[in-house]
């Protein structure tokens, strides 16, 4: 049972784990969306938060969304789920692994922000998010939700695992190669990226207090992420991820070795083909800045191909809670109700080009 597919109305929808910044940033999305309506704002069953409004917690929200936080809880599961469209799982991967086949079984769509779904091999789960997935059937039906690259999984899909920030930023810039086979298929692919301490979540850590941030390397050849790009791409990667003392944005930097008959031409034509298309990817002719697409639903893509040693460096800039988290899952809702995936996320009236000048469509 597909709901969403046969409801003319819009989507009424919930949100489970709505007191974090990435829950928040989805909210306040929602709450200008013409499409979507919220029933309810959901937190974890022991959370402090339950109990109070929404733009209590987040007062900035004052007068725009002030629903009451809700306690999760099987009562409630079991009174909301017949009247949802959707689910939006902003939670600790584990309960979105463990509570969203139970929405997709009763016809209720799931996007979900945590990595419960993003890996599509069960064995990884334990390595990279130390739990083991006891729901494979769902995990095997789960479609990964790169808005720009997988719509129609996404439309027919009940499952949609929203990719993480670090990989949204590589796999916009991996995949116009990857795809078209345009990468030597045995040289080293290294992807570094560096985040503001937002990605680390709202929860108070001295490791990713802002105080005690200083630019550093972290989980070298052994993040999670990792293993998503690699399956994303098709391809395996190197990656570097780098926490740096800012609040929010995410760069992503990818060096990789292209095949020997590759030229120019090749290289900027598949970034158009890929992008010319989605608004929301803005291919730049500079190196982009995270100031450029803080705050923003934008992807800005750069890069460069030296010929001569066959070697193409591509850099992606974006907001690591918009683009990378909860506008991205705005985008993947809209896919599935038939709408175009930047609608609520841009101006109705903005008109502009996506792609550098001095590059033929």
């Amino acid at each position: 049972m597909h709901k969403i597919a046969i409801f003319e109305g819009g989507m009424k929808v919930a949100v489970i784990g709505a007191s974090g910044y990435v829950g928040a940033e989805l909210i306040a999305l929602l709450c200008q969306h013409k499409k979507m309506s919220i029933c309810d704002l959901v937190v974890s069953e022991g959370s402090d938060s339950a109990g109070k409004l929404f733009s209590t917690l987040h007062p900035k929200y004052l007068g725009i969304c002030d629903i009451t936080l809700q306690a999760f809880s099987v009562e409630w599961f079991n009174a909301a789920v017949n009247k949802l469209d959707a689910v939006f799982f902003a939670t600790p991967h584990e309960f979105s692994a463990e509570w969203a086949h139970a929405f997709a079984d009763a016809g209720v769509k799931v996007f979900d922000l945590s990595g419960g779904f993003r890996l599509k091999n069960s064995e990884d789960y334990p390595k990279y998010y130390g739990f083991t997935h006891q729901h494979l059937s769902a995990l095997a039906k789960a479609q990964y939700g790169l808005a720009e690259w997988h719509s129609h999984d996404i439309a027919h899909s009940q499952i949609i695992a929203v990719p993480g920030c670090y990989p949204t930023a590589s796999l916009l810039s991996l995949k116009p190669i990857t795809s078209n086979n345009l990468h030597s298929e045995h040289s080293l692919i290294v992807v570094n990226g560096i985040s503001g301490v937002s990605g680390a979540g709202r929860k108070a850590s001295l490791a990713t207090s802002f105080n005690e941030v200083s630019l550093t390397a972290y989980n070298i050849l052994q993040h999670r992420h990792q293993p998503e790009i690699s399956q994303e791409a098709h391809a395996q990667v190197i990656f570097n991820p780098h926490l740096a003392p800012y609040k929010r944005g995410l760069l992503a930097t990818v060096t990789l070795q292209l095949k020997k008959n590759v030229t120019k031409a090749n290289v900027d034509q598949a970034f158009v083909d890929a992008y010319a298309a989605s608004p929301l990817v803005r291919l730049v002719g500079t190196w982009p800045k995270i100031d450029n697409v803080a705050y923003t639903p934008f992807a800005d893509l750069h890069w460069q191909y030296d010929e001569q040693k066959k070697v193409v460096v591509i850099s992606c800039a974006i907001d690591n809670l918009l683009k990378g988290a909860a506008s991205q899952a705005i985008q993947c809702a809209n896919i599935s109700l038939g709408l175009a995936s930047h609608y609520g996320l841009l101006p109705s009236n903005l008109k502009h080009s996506n792609v550098i000048d001095g590059v033929n469509v």
